[in-house]
């Protein structure tokens, strides 16, 4: 039996532990629980709980004798006997079962419907009869008045089939495209079912009216939850008369009182996952909401955790068994689990024993295999002079470290370290000091950062317990031992720089008051070192320094403030002077400048020019432009400025132009020799 405990409630898994095959025979079963421990240790709660691939549903019924479930592959259905803790029957089936609703007391009659659009009725003895609905079906619901199912699915139609006259009636038209779940309370029998738009719809069986509308997706987007999606509805559970609770399929779980359109707590499991069931424990006034990765239960007036549990496998569906603590799950797995949590009620008649059996474990706990190894890590090796020892069979790998012996780990941690023992001594030694010394009367010790400002929130601190004694109000908290304000003491970055110009200037008074913390302090500073160098602290209350005087008035603070600028003023000007002493002291040295290939030097006034021009104004710079030929500007018809710029050419850029040129003018030449030529020698043809 495996034991867990989160938030001081122990859930116990009766399922856990080894399974043995059914293939074997009972002989080899028997021998197989004579060697090995933990087969014989294990709890079988009910014999062959359990599918062969996974197993999708499971419902009690309403006598409490029977669990059914439903699982693949093959697809099929198994009945379990509470009474005789193992399996009444198992049937198989022709197609998946999507959900299946148990009408009688017990499995007498059965409804399943299936994936592909089949509804099959089954009776004690077997297969009774099939009928096929006009589209895919998602969830259905009984109605026990009129005896009508309700069948919801991949259309805007809810179908209605009657179990008394045998036929289908009129279907609902709703607004939906799709819905996915249903439900039909069991006090006023009002039907709802939840869309695919993240809507939930209310209709009246009697009038087959819709008699309300509710937007659950808008209700689940709150601060707090990230939603990437639209949410659909995909769980629905009515609680008594008035409640209702809704989930949807981006894991957040709405809890509605029908009178109103305003859900009255949010809860989301933050794992984004659709939630697949939600279950009511009255009791303790919790809800039991699940998705594929978790389950958890919660205070429906507050939205505190209870508890939560996560299984090794995906849940596909949870039933909590009435009036007791047992919790089944159907699981993406072969083996069904079964949970006991004593919290939530009393264990069921048919296992009784699950009391005494639990209230003993609690008494004598077990030591776990795990007390009996030790954790360590890299580090750890290395200080114990083990690290030799990774790879071989003394140290199992797990996680970030290894599992080692605790006698192998205690062997090595005395050779490593032999004189443990006075350590341990000394340890104590000090810590009965430290207790006598509490009887006595304590210093305060001061902070290493910012000595000042924590004694003068000391002061006003005592200041402030006067005041609020004589008021009979209660304390503020205070800033020391604030966490927020924890680091301001600890970090020397946010030592206060009583020089800086801000500082003096916001605090004319500091010079007088610090002077008298400053005596404060080194009073405190010389009892540390009078205790740090006696061992014992002699007897007797310390003296607190001197008492607070009187602080001036309201005319000593200007004159301060004037005294603080006048000496910050000198201290500029002293400043200057040094800088200026430093500048006429520097010898102005040679720079030395590279003129690039093809370039010819000048002088520096072109560069004198260029300075010049730069602190013009833009008026100026345009009208030398415009004297140059380098700028035209021009009225446009519109009424403003165009102005068009011509970039200067560069000597380079001049040269090229200049050869480009005489290059053009020799083609020439040698064109109009060459024609020339040409003609000359037509005309001596034409002569001969």
């Amino acid at each position: 039996m495996q034991v867990s405990s989160l938030n001081e409630v122990k859930i116990y898994s009766l399922s856990a532990g080894r399974s043995l095959p059914e293939w074997l025979s009972d002989r080899k079963k028997r021998a197989l629980q004579k060697k090995d421990v933990d087969i014989r240790r294990r709890i079988e709660l009910i014999q062959d709980f359990e599918m062969p691939t996974v197993s999708t549903k499971i419902k009690v019924s309403r006598d409490g004798q029977y669990v059914m479930a439903v699982g693949t592959y093959k697809p099929r259905v198994r009945c379990f006997d509470t009474y005789q803790l193992s399996q009444k029957f198992e049937r198989c089936l022709d197609s998946e079962v999507v959900t299946f609703e148990i009408l009688s007391d017990d499995y007498s009659k059965i409804v399943f419907l299936q994936c592909d659009r089949f509804v099959e009725f089954h009776s004690q003895h077997g297969h009774y009869y099939r009928t096929r609905i006009p589209k895919f079906g998602r969830d259905f619901s009984y109605h026990y008045p009129s005896c009508d199912l309700y069948f919801v699915g991949a259309s805007s139609e809810v179908y209605r089939l009657n179990l008394e006259q045998g036929r289908f009636l009129n279907s609902l038209q709703t607004d939906a495209s799709e819905s996915n779940v249903c439900d039909i309370n069991p006090v006023h029998f009002l039907f709802a079912m939840g869309t695919a738009e993240g809507k939930v719809e209310c209709w009246d069986p009697r009038t087959r009216n819709r008699v309300g509308l509710l937007d659950c997706a808008l209700s689940s987007v709150t601060a707090d939850t990230e939603i990437d999606g639209l949410p659909s509805i995909s769980a629905l559970k009515f609680d008594g008369a008035l409640n209702m609770a809704v989930g949807t399929s981006t894991g957040q779980v709405l809890l509605y009182d029908l009178r109103s359109s305003n859900p009255l707590i949010v809860k989301d499991h933050h794992y984004g996952l659709p939630i697949k069931s939600i279950q009511f424990q009255c009791q303790l006034d919790l809800i039991i909401s699940a998705d594929s990765r978790i389950i958890k239960m919660w205070n429906k007036d507050t939205g505190k955790i209870f508890t939560s549990m996560e299984p090794e496998y995906d849940i596909n569906d949870v039933c909590l068994y009435p009036n007791s603590g047992m919790l089944m799950t159907a699981n993406e797995a072969p083996k069904m689990n079964i949970y006991y949590i004593p919290v939530l009620g009393p264990a069921p008649k048919w296992c009784s024993f699950l009391d005494s059996l639990t209230e003993e474990l609690e008494e004598n706990p077990e030591s776990t295999v795990y007390d009996d190894y030790k954790f360590v890590t890299r580090k750890d090796l290395e200080n114990l002079g083990l690290s030799h020892l990774i790879g071989s069979s003394l140290l199992r790998a797990y996680m970030h470290g290894f599992f080692m012996d605790i006698r192998l780990y205690h062997k090595a941690k005395m050779m490593a370290n032999p004189f443990a023992y006075e350590e341990y001594r000394r340890e104590k030694i000090r810590q009965k000091i430290e207790e006598t010394r509490a009887q006595r009367v304590q210093l305060k010790k001061l902070p290493k950062v910012n000595k000042e400002l924590a004694l003068k929130l000391i002061e006003e601190e005592g200041e402030e317990q006067q005041v609020t004694k004589k008021r009979k109000q209660k304390n503020l908290p205070s800033l020391l031992k604030d966490d927020r304000f924890k680091v301001m003491f600890e970090n020397p970055d946010y030592q206060v720089d009583e020089q800086s110009e801000e500082f003096r200037l916001l605090n004319p008074l500091v010079s007088k008051i610090s002077e008298k913390r400053k005596r404060k302090l080194k009073i405190l500073e010389e009892l540390e070192a009078q205790e740090q160098e006696e061992e014992e602290e002699p007897e007797g209350k310390a003296s607190d320094a001197e008492s607070s005087e009187s602080s001036d008035d309201e005319k000593g603070w200007v004159e301060e403030v004037r005294k603080q600028r006048k000496l910050l003023r000198q201290e500029e000007k002293v400043k200057r002077q040094e800088r200026f002493k430093e500048d006429q002291q520097t010898l102005l040295k040679p720079h030395f400048f590279e003129i690039k290939e093809g370039e010819e030097f000048r002088s520096f006034k072109d560069s004198a020019k260029k300075q010049k021009l730069m602190k013009k104004t833009l008026e100026d710079r345009l009208k030398l432009e415009e004297k140059l030929g380098t700028l035209n500007v021009s009225d446009t018809t519109v009424g403003s400025k165009q102005a068009t710029f011509k970039l200067k050419k560069s000597e380079q850029q001049k040269k090229q132009q200049e050869a480009e040129k005489q290059h053009r003018q020799e083609r020439k030449t040698l064109r109009r020799s060459a024609s020339h030529l040409k003609s000359k020698r037509g005309r001596g043809r034409l002569f001969h």
